[in-house]
């Protein structure tokens, strides 16, 4: 088992404890992450495929949602046990088994992955808002981009507090469908007889049909960005690392899995019979838009079930956007060792999906987007052997896993889950492009040039990430540490600081950030106040303005310097104007100074998007020590 060199969402990492407790509660410890990952089994995206599939062919493909929820299952806790036992995600056990450059394509189609994901939800919650609120599609979708703020409230809550919210979406949607299966009474009987498997690979159009539907519903079902996201989230438990203490955390995240990936489908497959029971049995044989399931659900069965139809799916866009920004910080960080913040790149996915659900609107009116959702979830069955191959080749690897290794039985189950995904994907490309050359024939140029070399490298990409664990067996050990290796302490020396800069913003925290200057250089360092002045004046004309807040400022900073000075301290002051961040390091390099002391202002969330964080831009922008004081 390998050393946990970096930590997976550092911030709520082993931040829930679930040691020294027993029974219920100790269960309670462990339940959480698999409800998190459940979340983007039940998404907008599920609902098009549901949608589609019962309306089409009634309760036919029931069976295709069964052993997805199975794969789904098997392959979750191959992602938990990873996360458990190694103490890396799946993003991390990438980056130390293949190169940089296939590092980054698997981050280019996870990403891809993640926004096509993104997409669904942005529909899903835009279609919520216009059936509640007859909110026109349009605003809808770029009113989607003001979720940001919620995901960055909740994260900045802790692990337990965002799980929290998770489940409680989960059961508005449970409870929603719940009450809509007594309104729709489907026929139990059909329902029983939809998990008997039938033949997909027939050659007729009904067929072809249906297997596209239900490749449609496994992406949407085993979602790539989940098996990230679930070995991540699983260290946010703290365990013993004994056997025993990783056998204990294996055995209940397998519980949790369980639970939640069975909610998931109870969901998925309510949604599908409720299609099967509404509209196929009423000859409404294609109804792959949720705006149009709303409408008739109002049509045959009045106006409740509809409310609860559109509640539901507004719970499950405003959770799955959560977790896909989890799962896209862990991609991030894990296959290219890029950190941002989670609001920057939350902001970033959700702009790369709005685009594409803009266009759709405008050039294809609004009934493209449910064609543009099960699209979506196609793509997102596409990209999921480059996430499952490396997943079973770590769980499979005794050397790094230990007894923790998963069996042969249960590698041959999950080896066959993968072929049936990688072969049903690839028969719907190779169908694919035949219809494509048949209906644009004065295309088939850009399909040979651009099309077919995209396929056939993309392929060969999948076939070396298969390939490599097996010819370069154990070469996984890790080449760097995102942080660098830690350096011997031997002889300490004494620091001693000539020039130390204070900002002062004239608060209450003013007297505390002086005195830790203070205690840092004594009598022997020069100490250099400095205020910066924001107001509009200063900002464009700087050193020329001399308004009432300057001139007050100064006065208010030479009374600082003159008791400094008459306590028998070296003092001046020094004023900047504009951005405060921007100033202080460009005084701190015009005064040489060689050491900052800075009080924290405290702000949370909202206010620090509104006012910005001068502490942590100062410290990105100047090359002394920084040190912060927190406010008492």
């Amino acid at each position: 088992m390998s050393n946990i060199n970096h930590q997976s969402l550092s911030n709520v990492n082993s931040s829930v404890k679930t040691e020294n407790k027993t029974g219920w509660r100790k269960i309670l410890a462990f339940i959480g992450p698999a409800y998190l990952v459940s979340v983007g089994y039940m998404d907008p995206g599920n609902w098009a495929t549901d949608i589609a599939g019962g309306s089409g062919f009634g309760y036919k493909l029931i069976w295709v949602l069964f052993v997805s929820n199975l794969i789904a299952l098997l392959l979750q806790s191959l992602s938990a046990r990873l996360g458990i036992v190694r103490g890396l995600d799946l993003a991390q056990a990438s980056k130390n088994a293949y190169p940089k450059f296939v590092n980054l394509c698997l981050y280019l189609l996870a990403q891809i992955a993640i926004i096509a994901c993104d997409l669904a939800e942005i529909i899903g919650m835009a279609i919520g808002l216009k059936l509640l609120f007859n909110l026109p599609l349009i605003w809808g979708v770029c009113l989607t981009i003001t979720d940001t703020v919620l995901m960055l409230f909740l994260m900045n809550k802790g692990m337990r507090k965002l799980e929290a919210f998770i489940i409680a979406m989960i059961s508005i949607i449970g409870i929603s469908y719940l009450i809509e299966m007594f309104i729709v009474k489907p026929d139990i009987l059909e329902v029983a007889k939809g998990f008997i498997p039938i033949n997909l690979f027939k050659n007729d159009a009904i067929s072809q049909q249906m297997l596209y539907i239900s490749i449609g519903i496994i992406g949407a079902t085993v979602m790539p960005h989940n098996l990230y996201l679930h070995s991540a989230l699983v260290q946010t438990r703290q365990i013993s690392r004994t056997h025993n203490g990783i056998k204990s955390a294996i055995k209940f995240n397998l519980f949790d899995t369980a639970v939640a990936l069975n909610l998931a489908f109870f969901v998925n497959a309510a949604i599908l019979i409720l299609a099967a029971s509404a509209f196929f049995k009423n000859g409404f044989y294609h109804v792959a838009e949720i705006q149009d399931a709303y409408r008739l659900l109002a049509h045959i069965f009045g106006n409740l079930a509809p409310i609860m139809f559109a509640i539901a799916l507004i719970a499950s866009g405003q959770s799955s956007t959560v977790t896909g920004t989890l799962a896209g910080q862990i991609i991030m960080e894990g296959h290219i060792n890029l950190r941002i913040e989670p609001w920057l790149r939350r902001l970033l996915t959700r702009i790369l999906a709005i685009v594409p659900a803009l266009l759709t609107i405008l050039y294809f009116g609004e009934n493209g987007l449910g064609n543009l959702i099960i699209l979506s979830q196609v793509v997102l069955s596409l990209q999921l052997g480059f996430a499952v191959i490396p997943l079973i080749h770590f769980t499979s690897n005794r050397k790094r896993m230990g007894e923790f290794a998963i069996s042969i039985k249960v590698k041959i189950l999950a080896w066959t889950s993968a072929i049936l995904i990688i072969g049903l994907n690839g028969k719907l490309v190779i169908e694919q492009l035949g219809i494509w050359i048949k209906q644009y024939p004065n295309s088939i140029i850009w399909m040979y040039c651009l099309v077919i070399p995209i396929i056939i490298g993309v392929a060969v990409l999948l076939l070396y990430v298969f390939l490599r664990p097996i010819l370069y067996k154990h070469h996984d050990a890790p080449a760097s540490v995102p942080h660098g290796l830690a350096s011997a302490i031997t002889e300490l020396e004494p620091i001693n600081y000539k020039h130390i800069g204070i900002p002062i913003d004239f608060s209450k925290n003013d007297g505390d950030t002086i005195k830790h200057a203070l205690m840092q250089g004594g009598k022997f360092a020069t100490y250099t106040l400095i205020h910066v002045v924001e107001t509009a004046g200063a900002r464009y004309y700087g050193t020329e303005v001399m308004d009432h807040e300057t001139q007050s400022d100064a006065d208010n900073l030479d009374i600082y310097v003159n008791a400094l000075l008459k306590l028998g301290y070296l003092a001046d002051a020094k004023i900047g104007f504009g951005n405060a961040a921007t100033s202080i390091s460009k005084i701190v390099v015009e005064e040489d100074i060689d050491f900052i002391v800075m009080g924290s202002h405290g702000h949370k969330v909202l206010r620090d998007l509104i006012f910005g964080t001068t502490v942590n831009s100062v410290r990105h922008m100047v090359d002394v020590p920084v040190l912060v004081i927190k406010p008492q």
